[in-house]
């Protein structure tokens, strides 16, 4: 937290504990925020409580919330958000659509309003160790041929299984979710059978590991050669691990998109100087430089673009960006959290019991019906 005092308005915040997450938002709360007039402070929480923590419960005890598009529908329900173009403004909003990366953007947009910035983009990569291996497979015949050879692990703790089967579904079939359907019923066996092809003793061994653990463990030199799907983070590529994009199925890449979008809560006062403070995050100065300088993972086009941050972050951005426009989006419904958790859980124990696809299906297809109302928005 910062200990500048102003004179200004004072903020709360709250974003989740990594690197990536909070070093650049403190920074900013620290060096910028006061010649802004305004004072923010950050508090953490951990990546499961970031993932699954309800939004509600947050929005009643800070100002500013970094949050992932999933949570948007649970938001809308319990009307815990201002709708960020009573913020900064339609016109800003219009802006962040052609210079924000992918569906960075779109994916706080939910029920005719837009409930978050995109702060920081992410989605679902590969990641391996260059020591083991000097050509990343690109396809997911190739994947299961090298944890022939290698040990391979899926990203399967938390909510990551279903993020892995959904992006592996998303490789298989264009086709998106059909009707108020979770998943294709071809599609969702093939997935997972290519799961189960690849729940071998490496992903055994870290079935509790999550995306920063996998990452660390690349990075640093354990018995691991490559997570095929795994939130990418750019920190990690100084540190010993390497990136490519997600493997192609016969649709192409899959992956679902993650990152950070910047929320605000009823319980907010909003002031010139937050909406000054925020407009810079969101601006080239602030993704281009500022965040990239302080361990973040911006959201601008441009900075994805940027050679010099390419460069300095060892080829990250160029290694993925194709992964990242192509990324899908989450369910977002009221409810999309609760059936992440629990399509999850049935999924880790029916591939951890080699059980076939057909029951482990239908039981997602049953979670999903109780968790979505048909025909509303996913």
């Amino acid at each position: 937290m910062s200990d500048v005092e102003t004179a200004g308005p004072a903020y709360r915040g709250l974003t989740w504990d990594h690197p990536r997450g909070y070093r650049a938002l403190e920074a900013a709360a620290a060096s910028v925020a006061p010649a802004q007039g305004l004072s923010i402070a950050w508090d953490r929480h951990p990546l499961e409580g970031f993932e699954s923590h309800p939004i509600a419960d947050l929005a009643e005890r800070y100002d500013l919330i970094v949050l992932d598009h999933p949570h948007v529908g649970e938001a809308v329900a319990q009307d815990c958000l201002i709708p960020m173009a009573q913020v900064v403004g339609a016109e800003a909003l219009a802006a962040l659509e052609t210079t924000a990366i992918g569906r960075s953007l779109a994916s706080y947009h939910y029920a005719g309003a837009h409930w978050a910035l995109p702060l920081d983009a992410a989605s679902q990569v590969m990641a391996y160790a260059p020591s083991r291996i000097e050509a990343p497979p690109t396809t997911w015949q190739a994947v299961v041929d090298l944890a022939r050879r290698e040990p391979v692990a899926l990203s399967l703790s938390g909510p990551h299984a279903a993020l892995t089967f959904q992006s592996i579904a998303a490789s298989l079939s264009s086709n998106g979710r059909p009707g108020d359907r979770f998943v294709d019923p071809e599609t969702g066996r093939e997935a997972y059978e290519w799961m189960a092809a690849l729940t071998g003793d490496a992903t055994r061994a870290r079935i509790d590991q999550n995306p920063i653990a996998l990452l660390e463990a690349l990075s640093g030199g354990e018995d691991l050669a490559l997570v095929p799907l795994v939130y990418g983070y750019v920190n990690y590529a100084k540190e010993g691990a390497a990136f490519a994009d997600a493997p192609r199925g016969r649709a192409g890449i899959g992956s679902m998109l993650g990152g950070t979008g910047i929320a605000v809560s009823r319980r907010c006062t909003v002031t010139d100087e937050l909406r000054a403070h925020l407009s810079w995050l969101m601006g080239e100065e602030a993704q281009r430089r500022f965040i990239p300088a302080h361990d973040g993972q911006p959201a601008l086009r441009r900075a994805w673009d940027d050679p010099a941050v390419d460069q300095e972050w060892r080829g990250f951005y160029a290694a993925t960006r194709a992964t990242l426009e192509a990324a899908s989006l989450r369910p977002r419904h009221d409810g999309a959290i609760a059936f992440q958790t629990e399509a999850s859980a049935r999924l880790r124990e029916g591939l951890l019991a080699h059980e076939p696809a057909a029951p482990v299906l239908a039981d997602i297809e049953a979670a999903f019906a109780r968790h979505h109302i048909e025909g509303t928005e996913t």
